[in-house]
């Protein structure tokens, strides 16, 4: 309040949100004046706009001047500024509107893409996964043969490796020099995970009640290639590939912690160590210029 109060003295319009609802989506918007028109910017995160926890936390963001994304931005901010509700997105989810739905809807795509016979995949990295209407679609969907990947930090409710219910359904939290905070989900669209056809989110929204009922949240496409296979082909590969930091959920409730495999892989070391490929797009125009990892299956 001290901070809203210095804010509006020095002439800044400070919105406070909804009295029902944390708003807990991060997004900026810049509208610029170029040449003889005007051009949008907008930034997407997974986490906080914050000094300290940037040290610690690992976060993905996205900057992007896509105008499908800029009128969707814009119609959040008139939502939170003036209570209007979207008349219709066109490529963002927004929680407590929309986001719920879309999940439920991405898994139960995949879910019928088992049923027919196609390749059937989902991965999904979360601080937390609580809900109960999810963890159902999520049992219903290896029930049916999806393969799916949880990267779940904290808490889980959901119970993998249960034969009949979860059998193709592993759980792995990574616990290491880093909090691993980032939300991303990728839905493989008829074909197996990872390739250019994955539908691919980031998400400010951990799959909780709170987060999907009583918050607002986002849930961003990814669409750019270069952009897309980073995501994919190496962030979530390389957390799935970790061996060092990687404690696996049993069906019991417990956890135990990989051990002595080899090849041995460091999930923080790696990223330390390599660079980005962010702002790279320009020079990387195709998918194959991404450097890939393989995931090794146990």
């Amino acid at each position: 309040m001290m901070w809203a109060a210095a804010l509006e003295r020095a002439g800044v319009q400070v919105v406070y949100g909804f009295i029902e609802w944390k708003t807990h989506a991060k997004v900026s918007m810049v509208v610029r004046r170029e040449g003889g028109e005007l051009r949008t910017y907008c930034h997407f995160g997974t986490g906080n706009y914050h000094p300290v926890t940037a040290r610690v936390y690992t976060d993905l963001s996205l900057f992007t001047d896509d105008p499908k994304l800029a009128r969707d931005a814009l119609q959040v901010f008139n939502y939170i500024t003036g209570y209007v509700p979207p008349v219709k997105l066109e490529a963002l989810s927004l929680a407590p509107l929309n986001l719920r739905e879309r999940l439920v809807g991405l898994i139960d795509a995949e879910t019928e893409n088992a049923r027919a016979g196609k390749p059937a995949a989902i991965w999904a990295k979360l601080n937390s996964l609580v809900d109960p209407m999810i963890i159902e679609k999520l049992y219903e969907a290896s029930q049916a043969g999806v393969q799916i990947e949880l990267i779940i930090r904290g808490i889980c409710c959901l119970r993998p490796g249960v034969p009949g219910m979860s059998e193709n359904i592993r759980v792995r939290s990574i616990i290491g020099r880093f909090l691993e905070h980032s939300r991303i989900m990728a839905f493989g669209n008829g074909a197996p995970l990872p390739g250019p056809q994955a539908k691919l989110f980031i998400s400010s929204a951990d799959w909780m009640p709170r987060n999907l009922n009583r918050r607002v949240e986002l849930l961003v496409p990814i669409e750019t290639a270069t952009v897309h296979a980073q995501i994919l082909d190496q962030v979530l590969l390389a957390n799935l590939k970790d061996t060092e930091q990687s404690w696996i959920l049993q069906p019991d409730g417990t956890y135990d912690r990989l051990r002595g495999l080899a090849p041995a892989f460091n999930l923080h070391r790696y990223f330390m160590t390599n660079p980005s490929l962010s702002g790279r797009g320009a020079a990387m125009k195709d998918r194959g210029a991404v450097p890939r990892l393989v995931l090794d299956r146990a």
